[in-house]
């Protein structure tokens, strides 16, 4: 009786010391895995890869200790989005972040139709196929929307304010990035040119390599100013495109801010790196457990102007006082 009397008190002894091995234990901390899909001509982090990765820290997620990031890079070859998607359902990741646009979105969406996925930057996810509705997307793809179809009458009304009397605008567009949205903007932007009494010229660049031929085309019509559709691979682009912008004298107005960094003239748009910010919100929802079919579409409704003064001195324009008081950032 005795030894048993010590046994019991040598185990009441190492229960005290290293807790209870019941259901009243702590469970490890789970380990979400994320699948990132973009396509950088670039080759390295981009700024809004970097402003989603802030999104996740400032929700608490610590890449290495609670979230694993596969990450996929299609390196400006469409074409490889699909097989790159599969990978990522292969990986039977948690949530897929297409962060490349509208063809990421549809490549991961052909891969799988039961893990979560979070579009950024489409056009218009309705017209595209992705989701039903914007308030009720259904099926497993929901996110954030970029690119509103009359913004395009903005920024002709821009390039007309800044450019007194001219008459004929060059479009430049890649066709098929924004999937269906694309011919969506196309028609606005013809209302809009025909509502201001400008010519459109329709230009067509479908990879980097076509870049220069392009504005061979812009400059042998002779127009007077570009309107540059953004899309993953002019983005890419968008350091060339002002550089050439610039050298051929021709005021050119971007959707996105970071093409007036690069040395673009203005841009009227959405800021990208809050929309990737955001983002990060609605992966932490889903993997909380939210279902995307009950995340509604987020559209844009915050807008920025952004002019380069500098840039506006080297094709030797005057920016109207009129337009400078309305930009929200300006580069001296």
């Amino acid at each position: 009786m005795l030894g048993v009397r010590l046994a019991l008190s040598a185990l009441l002894v190492l229960g005290g010391l290293f807790g209870p091995f019941t259901a009243e234990a702590q469970p490890a901390t789970r380990v979400a895995r994320i699948g990132y899909l973009a396509t950088n001509l670039a080759g390295r982090p981009s700024p809004s890869r970097e402003a989603f990765f802030e999104g996740l820290r400032d929700l608490g997620y610590v890449e290495g200790r609670n979230v694993v990031i596969d990450y996929r890079d299609a390196a400006g070859k469409d074409d490889r989005l699909s097989a790159l998607a599969a990978e990522l359902v292969a990986l039977n990741v948690d949530v897929i972040v297409a962060a490349a646009g509208t063809l990421a979105a549809l490549a991961a969406k052909q891969a799988t139709n039961t893990i979560p996925i979070v579009f950024i930057a489409v056009g218009n996810p309705v017209t595209s196929g992705l989701v039903a509705s914007l308030a009720r997307p259904g099926g497993n793809v929901t996110g954030l929307s970029a690119v509103s179809p009359d913004l395009v009458g903005k920024w002709l009304e821009l390039l007309k304010q800044t450019v007194p009397g001219i008459s004929h605008v060059a479009y430049l567009r890649q066709p098929g990035a924004l999937g269906e949205a694309d011919k969506e903007v196309l028609t606005q932007a013809e209302v809009a040119a025909q509502a201001l009494g400008v010519r459109l010229q329709l230009v067509e660049a479908r990879r980097p390599a076509e870049v220069d031929r392009a504005f061979a085309e812009i400059l042998r019509a002779r127009a007077g100013a570009v309107v540059v559709l953004s899309t993953p691979m002019f983005s890419s682009e968008r350091r060339r495109l002002a550089d050439l912008a610039v050298r051929h004298r021709l005021p050119t107005v971007f959707p996105f801010r970071s093409y007036v960094e690069a040395g673009g003239l203005m841009s009227y748009g959405l800021n990208v790196a809050d929309l990737f910010r955001r983002a990060a919100t609605y992966v932490d929802r889903i993997l909380k457990g939210t279902r995307p079919r009950d995340l509604p579409v987020e559209q844009p409704t915050k807008f920025e102007l952004v002019i380069n003064l500098k840039t506006a001195k080297a094709l030797g324009l005057t920016v109207a006082p009129s337009v400078l008081a309305r930009a929200d950032y300006v580069i001296q």
